[in-house]
């Protein structure tokens, strides 16, 4: 493995930069070329392809965002494209790409592997936490500490003027960042798409709560289930309390990674680069039980889920609710 390429894809996520930097520095150690991809998939078919230099991975691993930044690219789904991006990594006699973003950015490394035969590592980076195989993606810890921070601060308003706020926050299929912000902050309920709870069930835990003299409420809502809006609206339908929506949006995928993020980033980058020199490809690197392992890339989507801990931990965090 002479000459290897690094792409990040989709949203982006605190530590990406992190796995970027060790990627790069391990692939440097080895005695390998090294190219960036800027903008993900759309960079690779614009041939806005560089080589890089020690100097562009110095001072990035406590940065935010992503220094090859990245952009959605729809029509990679087209063949066409797909070799159009395999001719141009080609033509830089790249050999190996590892590929940092979610689910959908891995069907597309797995369809180069599959149709033109590069070499393709994925690293899972999304804030979501939504990656089937591996129990953390990087990202996800930076952004849940960002919400428990919003939640803390909302709580003294909440507390002084007695109301009750719906705060949604990412996770579109994988209810993560709400369940696990509830159960560290104290929430007093959720919204996710693994529980079935209705705005009844949280109508009703409020009722409890002003019976008990709890005169505030911090609720979390998983976007994937709905709009905290529309979840508001028919709340106030039900119960009678004073309700203001707080939507955190991008702010929860933005500054510096946590160390947590960035150790994790760091191993799966150097990960990485090893598969590759080992001859590897099409697999994505995981996190499981605190050990750093492989999975073929497919698994993110054609895995087994096993919510069985998930589960408790709801169970728990409805407790914890009264």
């Amino acid at each position: 493995m002479k000459k290897i390429a690094i792409l990040t894809s989709g949203g982006d996520a605190p530590g990406m930069n992190a796995a970027i930097r060790s990627a790069a520095k391990f692939a440097f150690y080895q005695g390998i070329e090294v190219f960036g991809v800027r903008r993900g998939y759309k960079g690779m078919v614009d041939n806005d392809i560089f080589k890089m230099t020690s100097s562009d991975v110095s001072g990035i691993i406590d940065r935010g965002g992503t220094v090859l930044l990245s952009a959605r690219l729809p029509e990679f789904k087209d063949p066409e494209v797909r070799k159009i991006a395999a001719a141009n990594l080609k033509a830089h006699e790249i050999e190996g790409l590892i590929v940092i973003g979610g689910d959908g950015s891995f069907h597309g490394a797995d369809l180069l592997y599959k149709e033109h035969g590069i070499k393709v590592i994925g690293i899972p980076g999304t804030i979501d936490n939504d990656i089937i195989g591996t129990d953390f993606t990087i990202g996800y810890d930076t952004t849940l500490n960002i919400i428990i921070e919003a939640m803390v601060r909302l709580r003294d308003t909440a507390t002084s003027h007695e109301r009750t706020y719906l705060v949604e926050v990412m996770g579109r299929d994988a209810g993560d960042l709400a369940l696990y912000a509830s159960l560290a902050a104290g929430g007093d309920g959720f919204f996710i798409p693994e529980a079935k709870d209705t705005v009844q069930d949280i109508a009703d835990v409020i009722k409890e709560r002003r019976a008990m003299g709890k005169l505030h409420d911090i609720i979390l809502v998983s976007e994937g289930v709905g709009s905290a809006y529309e979840i508001g609206n028919e709340l106030k339908k039900i119960v009678d309390t004073e309700l203001r929506i707080t939507v955190l949006g991008h702010i929860q995928r933005g500054g510096s990674p946590s160390a947590f993020d960035r150790v994790l980033a760091t191993k799966m980058g150097a990960k990485a680069v090893k598969e590759l020199m080992a001859g590897e490809s099409g697999m994505m690197i995981c996190s499981e039980s605190n050990k750093i392992t492989t999975k073929f890339i497919d698994y993110a989507w054609n895995g087994i889920v096993d919510n069985t801990q998930k589960r408790k931990d709801i169970e728990l965090a409805h407790i914890l609710t009264k």
